[in-house]
């Protein structure tokens, strides 16, 4: 896919694909969750939107992640014992 219309869907889930959630700016630690500063304020982060800044991220590219070794003992850590 070249270019990510503005209300084109994943065709796998349905999900819209032009979302700040799979935009290369989105970035929870900066204002409004995006890295672009000239960007209007998106709402919903999950839903379409029609900002001009859009850039697919590599989102989907990423393997999901896994839980650490860390992650796992602190997990058995906390763990209830029956």
């Amino acid at each position: 896919m070249d270019r990510v219309g503005f209300r084109d869907e994943c065709p796998g889930c349905g999900r819209a694909l032009h979302s700040c959630r799979n935009c290369g700016f989105y970035d929870p630690a900066y204002n409004n969750s995006c890295r672009e500063t000239m960007a209007e304020r998106v709402v919903d982060k999950e839903r379409f939107n029609f900002c001009e800044y859009f850039m697919p991220g590599d989102a989907a590219v990423k393997p999901a992640k896994t839980k650490t070794g860390a992650q796992n003992k602190l997990e058995a850590l906390f763990k209830k014992k029956s």
